[in-house]
């Protein structure tokens, strides 16, 4: 049964969506309008898969609220991590590509919460017509190419301390303090064990920085984080910055 289901009534509108996701909120007054009654709103389940590998990129979503998404490299033994995080800053899907082509990785919801559905064929329609959705993209492709690179280093160099606490540090940025996330689900996107896991949230809890309980994590001290965090996650931040900023042109503009 699939866990990415239509929005119940009360739960946030596309007009909030198109608000609240850095991308969509960028979008020119004529860009909206050819979107209009096409993109839809969609509840992200902990656990769902937005895409797989080797399946036909059918549309691009754009997480709002808490909801997060992880690309995950899949190994033949088992063994996955992260690679990339995406929130409401970015979407995913048909971002850098042409048409409905493969995707190269998995993307799973490791924090619940809403977003926008646009079909790919509405992407590429409106790519074709609007400079700055192109431009746009393009902006965002390399932010997220950046951030990539930037989580390889990280991986091969940082303690699990430093990269759990950039993770930390990122999640609360697109989900606020209180994250639905299982220390279970922390190990896997680290690519370590949860036994390793379960060490450094006792020491970070410890030192009063947060707290755990059964499918929780909760922020308590950003600042002794950032202490504990690696340069990635600032470099990562002032990229985005750089390349997409509030009004998708880059911070210069």
């Amino acid at each position: 049964m699939s866990q990415v289901r239509e929005a119940v009534p009360r739960a946030p509108s596309v007009e909030a969506g198109f608000a609240e996701n850095r991308l969509l909120s960028t979008f020119p007054d004529e860009l909206r309008h050819l979107l209009d009654g096409k993109a839809r709103l969609i509840e992200l389940e902990t656990g769902a898969t937005v895409l797989r590998r080797g399946v036909n990129v059918d549309s691009s979503i754009f997480p709002f609220g808490p909801a997060m998404i992880s690309l995950v490299v899949e190994m033949e033994d088992g063994r996955s991590v992260e690679v990339a995080s995406i929130g409401r800053e970015g979407a995913v899907g048909g971002i850098v590509s042409c048409g409905n082509i493969p995707a190269f990785s998995r993307a799973e919801v490791m924090v619940p919460g809403p977003a926008i559905r646009i079909p790919m064929a509405v992407v590429e329609e409106a790519k074709s017509l609007s400079g700055h959705l192109r431009n746009l993209f393009c902006r965002y492709a390399d932010y997220l190419l950046a951030q990539i690179m930037q989580t390889v280093a990280c991986n091969s160099f940082h303690s699990i301390e430093s990269r759990a606490a950039r993770w930390l540090l990122t999640a609360q940025d697109r989900a606020g303090s209180r994250l639905a996330l299982t220390q279970e689900s922390l190990a896997r996107l680290l690519g370590v064990q949860r036994t390793t896991v379960n060490a450094v949230a006792r020491e970070l809890q410890d030192e009063g920085l947060i707290t755990t309980r059964r499918g929780i994590i909760e922020v308590h001290d950003r600042e002794g984080l950032e202490q504990r965090s690696c340069e990635c996650y600032d470099r990562v931040e002032k990229f985005f910055g750089s390349m997409v900023g509030p009004k998708g042109t880059g911070s210069s503009a």
